[in-house]
């Protein structure tokens, strides 16, 4: 009989993504897929989930239906994205070990509603955890950046997910200033999108968008380094045939920049709305940017130069959210100000 401490010991850190989720113990990183579903239709059964539903995408026939369960970075189909932890969680412990936790700690965007942390929780309340948490994710990324949320000096975070861009100053393990914008990685791709319908009568996927976004994408046109120009294949909208046609960093960067000006006053509104102690903190420490695409070439060098300000980008961005949450796994007493219920 397996013994219930080992259960007791057991706890999970998630950080359900817009695009990407991620699982973590106290320790290690666990899982890391696509937050992406396929059903079959005729029965509802999960045919795929994760990096293998993603591959799936655009590409299905009438049996299948795909589902991205997370929009504006929330659960927006509660069903699919139940089902999808449930799925990722299982590729961690099989069959046998879907309960059982002590702590299961998920990250959340401070800007969501009551209704939208219940569907969450809700969601986790699978696992039947003896604690479930809730943690807001800017102060989740600014603990797994390794930031000190708890002491008095201010910290400015830019986290820019696939749904939703949150810019928030931190001190004493609270949010002292807070901005957030429905503009974020999926908003970039859906640009890329529509720019090639507008001004080449052409037709690509979010998918084949994504990839311009990763091999070429920039926010400014003088980059030291510049990516090698991409070769994007689609759809000719007058005629339906595959067509194909180049793009580099520099037209990348000119289909952003309202998007990414868009961002930056947000950056300016918040250092508005900021108390004078910790505007002199954050002259001082610069600006923190995480998320899935602070690393857009070039990212760095704009806000410096418009802004002012020092910037330093998270060498593990994509990864800051599940490490700050794994932090509070390992000292929940120490973080239990920044964990709800």
């Amino acid at each position: 009989m397996m013994n219930f401490n080992f259960f007791r010991n057991r706890s999970l850190a998630i950080d359900l993504g817009n695009n990407n989720t991620l699982v973590r113990d106290k320790n290690n990183l666990l899982v890391s897929q696509p937050s992406y579903i396929v059903f079959n239709v005729e029965n509802n059964t999960v045919k795929a989930v994760g990096e293998k539903a993603y591959s799936m995408f655009e590409k299905h026939h009438d049996e299948l239906k795909p589902v991205k369960p997370l929009k504006g970075g929330v659960i927006a189909d509660y069903d699919s994205a139940s089902r999808m932890i449930h799925e990722l969680v299982r590729q961690v412990n099989g069959k046998s070990f879907m309960s059982g936790y002590e702590y299961i700690i998920s990250g959340i965007p401070f800007s969501t509603t009551e209704v939208e942390r219940r569907a969450l929780r809700d969601a986790l309340g699978q696992f039947n955890a003896k604690y479930t948490y809730l943690m807001y994710e800017p102060l989740a990324a600014a603990m797994g950046m390794g930031l000190d949320i708890q002491e008095p000096n201010g910290k400015m975070v830019i986290d820019i997910g696939g749904g939703i861009t949150e810019i928030v100053i931190i001190s004493l393990s609270g949010v002292a200033a807070f901005q957030s914008v429905k503009i974020a990685g999926d908003t970039f791709d859906q640009e890329i999108q529509d720019h090639f319908r507008r001004n080449y009568n052409m037709a690509i996927g979010l998918k084949t968008a994504e990839q311009v976004k990763i091999k070429v994408g920039a926010v400014v046109d003088s980059l030291v380094e510049k990516p090698e120009p991409m070769i994007v294949r689609g759809k000719d909208l007058m005629e339906g045939i595959p067509v194909t046609r180049k793009i580099d960093h520099s037209e990348v960067a000119h289909i952003l920049d309202k998007s990414i000006g868009a961002i930056e006053h947000a950056v300016i509104q918040t250092l508005e709305t900021c108390p004078p102690e910790l505007a002199a903190d954050i002259y001082q420490n610069g600006i923190h940017i995480t998320g899935g695409n602070a690393y857009l070439r070039g990212l760095r060098q704009r806000f410096e130069d418009r802004i002012k300000l020092p910037v330093h980008i998270d060498d593990e961005a994509l990864h800051s959210v599940s490490k700050g949450a794994a932090k509070a796994l390992q000292d929940p007493k120490k973080y239990r100000s920044v964990l709800m219920e």
